[in-house]
């Protein structure tokens, strides 16, 4: 790049590029590790609803909260705490279950907000390092009696200006992952909202009387 290796780019970049390359090593892996948890957590709404929806009409309490369990996603844990409650007052079924959906959703946003720390923090600090090339560089103007060819201004600058650039390398990658990953927690949370609702209008068809497997209505069916 510029007729440099990226080392060299680094090096001229002075003091402020390790903390860049910190921010980038953190970032690439709390990314990682985020997006692992994503592909084997989420789940398709879609698919656990139909079976959900199989399972309710066929099978005892029991069987469909081991089912339940086994899954291990968000929606499958907040699936299995509202039927865990189904005695419960009202008030309080949803309460609990509201506090199982929150605590899902905290185990999803774990550790997100560091990008999205990373990703403000980066160009600020990129900037920081470009401001004191800046400021080292017409330091040296000033030491020399203003002698100093448009070649070497030139190199000061453009090496001032690195950590900006490597500052956004980090941050407009980081930012994009924070705000993918962002919109998937809320696409999963409303799906908790919308699975609840299935629920409550299975509940109203199958009074408590009636469980699983004794009388085989689908979820929203209101016959």
């Amino acid at each position: 790049m510029w007729g440099y290796t990226l080392n060299d780019l680094f090096l001229r970049g002075g003091f402020v590029m390790y903390p860049l390359l910190v921010c980038s090593v953190i970032a690439v892996c709390i990314a990682a590790e985020r997006i692992i948890v994503f592909l084997f957590l989420s789940g398709s709404y879609q698919q656990l609803s139909s079976q959900l929806d199989g399972r309710l009409g066929s099978g005892t309490l029991k069987e469909v909260r081991d089912w339940l369990q086994k899954r291990r996603t968000p929606l499958a844990g907040v699936a299995d705490c509202y039927l865990a409650n189904l005695g419960r007052p009202i008030k309080l079924r949803d309460e609990l279950v509201g506090q199982c959906a929150s605590q899902q959703v905290s185990l999803l946003e774990r550790r997100l907000s560091w990008l999205s720390v990373i990703g403000h923090l980066a160009p600020m600090i990129g900037l920081l390092g470009t401001v004191w090339g800046l400021v080292d560089a017409f330091h040296q103007i000033e030491a020399q009696g203003g002698n100093v060819q448009p070649g070497d201004l030139a190199s000061g600058i453009w090496q001032a200006l690195l950590t900006t650039v490597f500052g956004l390398i980090v941050a407009l990658p980081t930012l994009a992952i924070y705000h993918f990953l962002d919109n998937r927690v809320a696409a999963i949370t409303l799906q908790m909202e919308w699975l609840v609702a299935e629920l409550n209008a299975w509940l109203d068809s199958n009074p408590p009387s009636a469980t699983p497997g004794q009388t085989a209505v689908k979820m929203g069916d209101d016959s």
